[in-house]
């Protein structure tokens, strides 16, 4: 299918989506989350398809959720409202990427901010360029519980994820891969190339064996707690949307209150 917010390139067996609202930095509005589900979608039946990148056009991988359109739109949802948009688009969809059954690798460069930090972590490697940087400042900036997939302290560990957190700071693509978020750092120049090499090597091996290692290893995680801690995180996030906090945010307009200047997390 045509897709208005996205670019679909197919390398061989390597299929890459490509958010493609760079004049927004690859905000995520409500059609390019929904167009980016059906590219999965289709990625996911295509049998000539064995491993999936998803990277931004532009500067940045993602600034995070369309603010602008949720002021407009869904300032003023219900609890209930609010709740079912967001466990659709947010977490529901989030957890389609994590469940893919085929690899998946986030290629990264500048920002990855707040619901651009949750896409990338859904996918099973991060190849970032020396750009990028990671934050999710929401807790200082709208009151908010975090994102709504609090998958931080899995992918980072609990010290790291707090200080994330607590600080709304960043952390570079350096520091990100010393603490095993990332996988691979790479001259920005390079990173299209280093993202499509690596997943050139992953399609070698036979398809089925690379489902079953994904799924054994994703297992050994909900073991672990992790789609638990997942679920009930998200029913705290929602709760953080009837605080001062967010409420005070709100009214001041939640596209006003995107991070400007951060403090660094080291």
């Amino acid at each position: 299918m045509a897709y208005e917010t996205l670019e679909i390139e197919n390398h061989g067996a390597v299929r890459r989506i490509l958010l493609a609202r760079e004049a927004q930095r690859n905000a995520q509005s409500q059609q390019l989350l929904d167009e980016l589900m059906a590219a999965f979608d289709e990625a996911r039946v295509d049998d000539s398809v064995n491993v999936v990148i998803v990277g931004g056009k532009g500067a940045h991988f993602s600034a995070g959720h369309d603010l602008k359109q949720a002021q407009a739109e869904r300032a003023n949802f219900t609890v209930e409202e609010r709740w079912a948009y967001e466990e659709l688009r947010y977490f529901d969809y989030s957890l389609k990427i994590w469940d893919f059954p085929k690899p998946t690798i986030a290629q990264v460069q500048g920002a990855c901010v707040a619901g651009g930090f949750m896409i990338a972590n859904m996918c099973d490697l991060v190849v970032a360029s020396d750009t990028a940087f990671f934050s999710d400042p929401v807790g200082h900036t709208l009151g908010a519980a975090a994102t709504e997939v609090l998958i931080h302290p899995w992918v980072m560990g609990a010290r790291k994820a707090k200080e994330l957190l607590f600080t709304g700071g960043k952390m570079s693509a350096e520091e990100a891969h010393a603490i095993g978020m990332v996988n691979r750092v790479v001259p920005d120049a390079e990173l299209a190339d280093a993202a499509l090499a690596m997943a050139q090597q992953i399609a070698k091996a036979p398809p089925f064996g690379l489902r079953l290692i994904k799924r054994s290893i994703n297992r050994s995680l909900d073991a672990q707690g992790l789609r638990t801690a997942l679920e009930a995180h998200f029913d705290t996030h929602q709760l953080s949307h009837l605080s001062e906090g967010f409420l005070t945010a709100r009214d001041r307009g939640l596209a006003a209150a995107i991070q400007k200047n951060p403090q660094k997390a080291s």
